[in-house]
């Protein structure tokens, strides 16, 4: 099995026509599909503004016009689309949720959004996910032929305990569909994708909005790709853009080896529980 492929991360605008969006993300899957792209990503909320407000308004439920779109576009162009996040609605329930197409159409995974984005800055920025939207409460791998891929949402990168769940799950990339803000991004977007691929070997990958300054919610964008070493091997600006290139997931195998963090934390804790038996 070959573990090389091509990732394409599309960094666009949201629009707050979802018609608009959902048709400019469409036009993106399928330009960089034709440019040799295997796996395609798109950002958190690409259908929608990112405001909890608005989240009821534009929410679908699994299987509405937005999935069918994106289902089709994937099986068009036979790629794997990460696509992004939508409010999804289940019941008097939404969520915010990544689905994941294989290259015949059909979903393999799907993410919801496990912990909810909440800020509250003295003098400064206030948001709070919580105020529409419910929780996820699984972690998500799925299967490609390239190998096990983790999909988390934007604020789940901040929990290690959950990149750690994937990656002992087998994945060897990690890609968060994320909005980090004009606050968090600056001081934490770049240090929080090296240290996931640090502290579980693997590759991260993060897909934001592009920057737009009208909006009431400003994303950093700044997408960026990370390999296990820790190395930022591909970032954006806030414009809209793309980041595009070869990935070769045999590097984890590689990197695990030299540097064996797994067998040295099983070592350790074997050693401690020996101490406090003899203690």
């Amino acid at each position: 099995m070959s573990q090389k492929f091509k990732l394409a991360v599309i960094q666009m605008k949201i629009s707050e026509s979802k018609v608009d969006s959902v048709h400019k993300a469409i036009e993106n899957v399928a330009y960089m599909a034709d440019k040799g792209a295997n796996m395609v990503v798109l950002p958190e909320m690409f259908n929608c503004p990112y405001e909890t407000y608005r989240f009821p308004a534009y929410a679908e439920a699994e299987g509405g016009d937005t999935y069918q779109r994106l289902s089709k576009i994937a099986k068009e162009k036979k790629v794997y689309l990460v696509a992004g996040s939508v409010p999804e609605v289940e019941a008097d329930r939404i969520y915010n949720t990544t689905y994941i197409f294989g290259p015949s159409g059909d979903l393999i995974g799907k993410h919801r959004k496990m912990h909810l984005f909440e800020i509250d800055i003295v003098n400064g920025q206030y948001f709070r996910e919580a105020e529409t939207l419910t929780a996820g409460k699984s972690v998500t791998v799925v299967d490609t032929e390239f190998g096990k891929i983790g999909v988390a949402i934007c604020f789940d990168v901040r929990f290690p305990e959950l990149a750690r769940l994937m990656a002992q799950q087998g994945a060897e990339m990690l890609i968060y569909p994320a909005a980090f803000n004009m606050t968090t991004g600056p001081a934490h977007w770049e240090l929080l994708f090296r240290s996931r691929a640090i502290d579980q070997q693997v590759f991260t990958v993060g897909c934001a909005p592009a920057r737009d300054y009208e909006s009431n919610y400003i994303s950093y964008g700044n997408s960026i790709i990370v390999n296990p070493w820790g190395e930022v091997i591909g970032r954006l600006n806030d414009e809209e853009g793309y980041l595009f290139g070869e990935i070769d997931l045999s590097e984890v195998s590689q990197i695990r080896a030299q540097l064996p963090l797994n067998q040295s934390i099983r070592d350790d804790v074997y050693e401690l529980k020996t101490i406090l038996k003899e203690d």
